[in-house]
């Protein structure tokens, strides 16, 4: 399979009225993509729309409110989509949420939040997308998911599972659609400053004061500007790299995650909280 050719076709970017999402379609539009912006935030997404349409005045970039922690099969949006852009060559799943706390912390009612967002939400959008992907000679697929796809911190019990969910549905994409000429590549950012620690939720059987606590630790985490974790995604698609791990502190987790397995709980306590 050659490199991703950016410019032909459009580009579906969920997430995309902040954060990683936006970054990414900012460049897309460098790139000379067409774009499809997906997020629930419509007020950012006619911002951003603004914002691309009058620095890049030739392309085609439309928005599409959707709230992706509802459990359907996107079909309606595919075809919204398809409609205005027939040829789509490029998804970009990287919407996410996050959910801080331990098993005894999150209610049933958290955890099919979370995984309806992270993992349910890829999935349903990948097999609504896959059939007009097909039509589009070298598509590719990319799935967030995260440096707790790679590794599983205490308190953390539930956003692990939903991007270590994603995680491993993608590495079976990859075996499915690779022959076939579609790209697949999965992300695993690290410590990324965008607004999750300041959206992000917290065991629903947490107090406050420590719900709060907990969400400005997790935010003295996030240091790499949004648009730098954006580039290194693009960078992967047009070398058609089935993985990328963003930012040195998660490589190193990784790293020592899979050469001293046994060690990681002391590492990640010291290095991932």
């Amino acid at each position: 399979m050659g490199p991703f050719r950016f410019g032909s076709g459009c580009a579906v970017v969920t997430g995309a009225a902040s954060g990683i999402g936006r970054a990414t379609a900012a460049d897309l539009a460098a790139r000379g993509n067409d774009l499809a912006l997906i997020d629930r935030d419509e007020a950012g997404l006619a911002a951003v729309r603004a914002e691309l349409s009058r620095e890049h005045p030739g392309l085609h970039v439309t928005t599409h409110r959707v709230d992706l922690s509802r459990t359907e099969d996107f079909a309606d949006l595919a075809a919204a989509v398809v409609a205005e852009h027939p040829r789509v060559s490029l998804l970009m799943n990287i919407a996410g949420v996050a959910l801080s706390g331990s098993v005894d912390e999150i209610s049933m009612a958290d955890l099919d939040w979370v995984l309806a967002v992270n993992l349910r939400a890829p999935i349903a959008l990948s097999k609504a997308f896959l059939p007009h992907l097909r039509e589009h000679d070298g598509a590719h697929i990319v799935n967030v998911s995260s440096l707790f796809g790679l590794v599983a911190p205490a308190g953390q019990s539930a956003y692990a599972a939903s991007k270590f969910g994603i995680r491993g549905f993608t590495l079976a994409l990859q075996s499915e659609l690779i022959p076939q000429g579609i790209g697949v590549t999965v992300v695993h950012p690290g410590g990324i400053a965008t607004n999750i620690a300041r959206n992000a939720r917290t065991g629903s059987l947490l107090d406050e004061d420590e719900a709060a606590r907990r969400r400005a630790d997790f935010g003295r985490f996030l240091k790499l500007p949004p648009e730098k974790a954006a580039a290194q995604i693009l960078t992967a698609v047009a070398r058609r790299r089935e993985r990328v791990v963003i930012t040195q502190q998660a490589v190193l987790i990784d790293v020592v995650a899979r050469v001293l397995p046994v060690k990681q709980r002391e590492f990640l306590a010291r290095h991932a909280s």
